[in-house]
């Protein structure tokens, strides 16, 4: 019974994630593609998401500091982070990815830098609530396909 309040919870918190367009539907594609030879698969590539992007926002604060700053450079790191965020469905952090390269091709840097610190926002969100979500993932232990879920 606990078990199943835990996968309720679990589900809820998906669906929420949705609801609040922190994640999108590519989020959910990642998760089905865990099986029983790999059932941690999504967490896995989360995993992997966050050890790249945390490189990756440190440099791109300092580059937006640099004077002149490298526009061309700051592009490039900004697809990269936007495609990985892409990847397993960080749609919130995308979204401030592209209004901070918006700002950016306009010329008007104040407004991309106050931009990339909502994006900084979002991303630490975002891996907060993905710490907890595959914490509880984990708790729950794994699937039985014997078991119907209601």
């Amino acid at each position: 019974m606990e078990n199943r309040s835990l996968r309720e919870q679990i589900a809820a918190m998906r669906q929420s994630f949705l609801d609040e367009e922190i994640l999108d539907t590519q989020f959910i594609q990642l998760e089905e593609l865990s099986d029983k030879d790999e059932p941690s698969i999504a967490e896995e590539v989360v995993t992997l998401y966050f050890r790249e992007t945390t490189e990756l926002l440190p440099n791109l604060e300092e580059d937006m500091k640099a004077t002149p700053i490298d526009f061309p450079k700051l592009d490039r790191i900004l697809h990269r982070l936007k495609g990985n965020s892409a990847s397993i469905g960080a749609s919130k952090v995308r979204n401030e990815i592209n209004k901070t390269m918006a700002l950016l091709e306009e010329g008007n840097v104040e407004g991309a830098k106050a931009a990339f610190e909502q994006v900084r926002k979002e991303h630490d969100t975002l891996k907060a609530k993905l710490e907890t979500y595959f914490q509880q993932l984990r708790q729950a232990g794994p699937v039985d396909p014997a078991t119907p879920s209601k």
